[in-house]
């Protein structure tokens, strides 16, 4: 074998690691929290309190797993779309700096992963699963469908409180499908938001989204789920007999919303939509801390 032959082996031998971690998103993991948060809030929830340490450690590790193979399936289906997109033509399928091979190989292992951890968990869970998988490998798709394609984000990430729930309670309770829905409209929220910093790309490329699709009334239809998300966890804490500090904490992350919705009257900028987006993560801890202390007082 010739030297620039060996020499070319060996550098196609070796594996991509900062280009692999790019690729799950490894150095921005909001979006690992905001999967995690609701599926914290049912299985606090149905725990009437703190929930056993293994099943928050599955779920913990189910949902940087589970996220990290979603942004993969999302960058397979969107190569073509991120080349023409300023904020996205530098990921790594979409610069080139990863083949698709390697990509498909990654979620395979995070998959496998993801199966092991159902084995520590209830049948039901196992049961349920498969849909989980389904719900984002078709979220990247219904942007080419549906105008509002955050709500298949939010039935994906929601689908994680019924899961977390019948992993504690073995059953899915009208409280679990509450949970559910917030998690939904929370979703479109604040992945509308998201979504504002590629209005001008998006509708150059063909790609749908709330963003584009609510137009000039985007705070009236951010305020809306926002509103309608606080209304079902107003009512799941009522069924299941929280107290005030629940409301408490629910009221003061209502106020975070308004001003959120406040600041959509006018424009905003790309970095300033980022930043919105990020804040949703200490709303979520702010309610699973309400949760916890409403159900302890």
């Amino acid at each position: 074998m010739s030297a620039p032959a060996a020499s070319s082996s060996a550098a196609s031998s070796v594996i991509p690691w900062s280009a692999l971690a790019r690729l799950i998103r490894l150095p921005n993991q909001t979006g690992t929290y905001l999967l995690l948060l609701p599926s914290l809030w049912a299985l606090v929830l149905a725990a009437g309190g703190i929930p056993p340490l293994k099943l928050l450690l599955v779920f913990i590790g189910g949902s940087f797993l589970m996220r990290s193979a979603g942004v993969i399936m999302n960058d397979l289906a969107d190569q073509g779309f991120d080349r023409q997109v300023t904020r996205t033509k530098t990921r790594p399928l979409a610069s080139g700096a990863l083949s698709r091979r390697q990509a498909y190989i990654l979620l395979g292992l995070l998959l496998v992963a993801a199966a092991g951890l159902l084995l520590t968990l209830p049948p039901l869970v196992a049961w349920l699963s498969p849909i989980a998988v389904g719900l984002a490998a078709l979220y990247p798709f219904s942007k080419r469908w549906i105008h509002i394609p955050q709500a298949m984000l939010g039935i994906a990430f929601g689908w994680g409180t019924i899961m977390a729930w019948a992993a504690v309670r073995e059953q899915i309770d009208s409280s679990a499908w509450l949970l559910f829905g917030a998690t939904v409209l929370w979703a479109i929220a604040y992945d509308t938001i998201y979504a504002v910093q590629d209005l001008e790309d998006d509708r150059r490329v063909g790609v749908k989204s709330a963003a584009l699709y609510l137009g000039a009334s985007l705070h009236r239809g951010v305020g809306l789920a926002l509103a309608s998300m606080l209304a079902l966890l107003a009512i799941a804490g009522w069924l299941n007999q929280l107290q005030w500090p629940y409301y408490f904490l629910l009221a003061a992350v209502g106020g975070f919303f308004m001003t959120q919705v406040r600041h959509l009257q006018q424009p905003v900028t790309p970095a300033e939509a980022f930043a919105m987006f990020r804040n949703h993560m200490w709303a979520g801890i702010a309610i699973l801390l309400g949760l916890l202390a409403g159900l302890s007082a």
